[in-house]
């Protein structure tokens, strides 16, 4: 598995360096080209001295395209808390580096991930002290319901999104990952979007845009 990820970029809106970075974790059989392509460009409305980064996963994904964080043999958590760890730390290596690059702390970080690369964006949020400043969170799952934290783990705020229709990861994992963060000190918020498969919609990815500029505004 190589220890260095790459994918494509988009600059702020604005123009200039960028003062935040959002980390978009693309789901299993994708890459990061396909977040760049439909949230980069909502998202920058809100955030326009953002740099968005969607890296592709670790892996090729055995389907015959795309890439994933890590195989797939079963959707339930503890398979998946299973297979994650390899990859977390070159999650953790690439955000490490994509942040000094652009001198630039945690507190101006954002992670997005959607499926798999949510289950990556919430298993950093409890295994680091300085996971991100705010982390969204499409058709995504814990991988460690018990929600066992970092001794010094800070607690970001959360916002899940997921559709109603999701037969992929189901939407009743959006109500046990809010009850499991918030049990373990998280502040959780959440979008239901009805009729929505496995996927994300312009209005989900907007109210995510509202969420990161809210939590991304500080100095």
């Amino acid at each position: 598995m190589p220890s260095r990820l790459s994918g494509p970029t988009r600059p702020p809106e604005a123009g200039g360096l960028p003062d935040r970075l959002v980390i978009f974790l693309h789901g299993y059989g994708s890459d990061g080209a396909d977040l760049i392509r439909s949230l980069a460009p909502v998202f920058a409305r809100d955030l326009p001295h953002a740099e968005f980064v969607a890296p592709n996963a670790p892996e090729s994904s055995p389907n015959g395209g795309g890439y994933q964080w890590f195989p797939i043999s079963s959707i339930e958590p503890r398979a998946i808390e299973a297979a994650l760890h390899q990859a977390a730390s070159i999650l953790d290596d690439f955000v490490a580096a994509a942040l000094s690059e652009r001198n630039l702390g945690p507190d101006r970080l954002a992670l997005v991930g959607f499926s798999q690369g949510a289950v990556m964006a919430l298993d950093r949020a409890l295994r680091r002290a300085d996971s991100a400043r705010a982390i969204v969170i499409f058709s995504g799952m814990l991988a460690d319901p018990t929600c066992r934290l970092a001794s010094d783990a800070q607690r970001p705020p959360i916002l899940l999104v997921h559709g109603t229709e999701d037969r992929v990861i189901r939407f009743a994992y959006m109500a046990e990952t809010k009850a499991a963060l918030e049990a373990a000190g998280f502040p959780v918020e959440t979008v239901e979007r009805p009729r929505l498969g496995h996927g994300i919609d312009h209005e989900g990815a907007a109210r995510a845009a509202r969420f990161l500029a809210r939590h991304l505004a500080g100095p």
